[in-house]
């Protein structure tokens, strides 16, 4: 029942298939994807709406070259992409084709959505694509993308992806059955956990590192990424890719793969973008009543709460909020430069002016520009934040 009242309003769907599912010895599997888009297409017969976030390039392209092993450095990574992704695409051109549906391709760095005017003109596009009824494929920039501009793994790709086009649910296609208590390859008593209300422990040590050796993103990565889309108020699930009709399964709210729930107080886009999609510059340390201002009452950050400054960032840079631990509490968009918070730091905002000479803001980052990263339910115990 919590299944299908879950995915009861659920219309726009990001589903994102991993290099796992998606390729075989021969490169890329032409069955799997066939049958992937013949799933996808009867999503949209049943009047749903789909964003796919597809990996399989890198791979596609190695097959085509044949070569063997991993790829040893960036610039060979960045030439199997290049070669591969024009092989997915055609793929899966010619496989919506024959449900009369088209494709378009967006390909996307990192510095395409951490620039607030580029991430508001992909969302555009994005949105159009939908209207026009396009199936989207989105994947890394794989030719042009470096360590500063990566994402990591198609998983936080996705993640990133669901805040864009506002997603109703994130389906997760893998090559397990979904999130296991312990490590199935390690575990015959290993059990699937179909429902995760909430980030425990557990569930955090449940998920492994491990990554198979044509993908990048393991199980932790999965769980990392269902935080972020919970933490926006989506409903995320992992299920196994390559089982047929596996998306009818999961929209008839049968127990497939697991579902993780959405946070019911979640983050609005913007600060969804601040949280989870720019990198931060610094750190401000703060003390407890600082901490419990930000996080219990919704309060912007003022001078007289911060006591110690790490970094070298500007005005309008994110910053990362942390406790006397460096355990972090939430980030934002600071209102002055590092040194000059070195100077103000512990002053009353009325001691500013007389300090630097001028003052533009009372507030080292105000509540506007501030995501909150505890869990919603662990603001009243401050002491012991769970982070998202």
């Amino acid at each position: 029942m919590k299944r299908k009242e879950t995915l009861a309003n659920v219309r726009k769907i990001l589903v994102k298939v991993g290099s796992a599912v998606l390729t075989g010895e021969e490169g890329l599997d032409l069955t799997i994807i066939e049958q992937l888009v013949d799933d996808i297409a009867t999503l949209r017969e049943r009047g749903y709406q789909v964003i796919l976030v597809s990996s399989g390039a890198i791979a596609s392209g190695k097959h085509r070259m044949g070569i063997q092993g991993k790829l040893k450095s960036i610039p060979q990574k960045q030439a199997a992409a290049a070669i591969g992704q024009g092989r997915l695409m055609r793929v899966y051109s010619n496989a919506f084709g024959k449900h009369g549906l088209f494709v378009g391709q967006v390909l996307l760095t990192m510095s395409d959505l951490t620039d607030r005017k580029r991430f508001l003109n992909i969302r555009n596009t994005l949105f159009t694509l939908l209207e026009w009824g396009v199936i989207t494929i989105i994947n890394e920039n794989d030719t042009v993308a470096v360590d500063e501009i990566k994402f990591g793994d198609n998983d936080h790709l996705a993640a990133m992806v669901a805040n864009i086009v506002e997603a109703h649910l994130v389906i997760n296609l893998t090559n397990t059955e979904g999130l296991y208590d312990h490590n199935p390859a390690d575990s015959k008593k290993a059990k699937l956990i179909p429902l995760v209300t909430e980030f425990t422990p557990e569930i955090e040590a449940a998920a492994t590192e491990e990554a198979t050796p044509i993908g990048m993103g393991g199980m932790k990565s999965k769980v990392l990424a269902a935080k972020k889309v919970t933490a926006f108020g989506i409903p995320y699930i992992i299920a196994p890719g390559r089982r047929p009709g596996v998306l009818q399964e999961i929209m008839d709210g049968k127990e497939t793969g697991t579902l993780f729930l959405p946070m019911a107080d979640h983050l609005t886009s913007r600060k969804y973008w601040i949280a989870f999609t720019l990198r931060a510059r610094g750190r401000l340390f703060v003390d407890e009543g600082a901490k419990e201002a930000l996080v219990a009452d919704g309060k912007s950050l003022l001078p007289s709460g911060v006591i110690q400054v790490e970094g070298d960032f500007v005005l309008g840079d994110p910053v990362t909020c942390v406790d006397a631990a460096g355990n972090p509490i939430a980030k934002g968009l600071v209102n002055y430069c590092a040194e000059e918070i070195r100077k103000i730091m512990g002053l009353k905002t009325t001691k500013i002016e007389q300090v630097l000479g001028y003052k533009d803001y009372d507030e080292i980052i105000h509540r506007d520009n501030l995501a909150v990263m505890i869990h919603p339910d662990e603001k009243s115990k401050t002491r012991n934040p769970k982070t998202l």
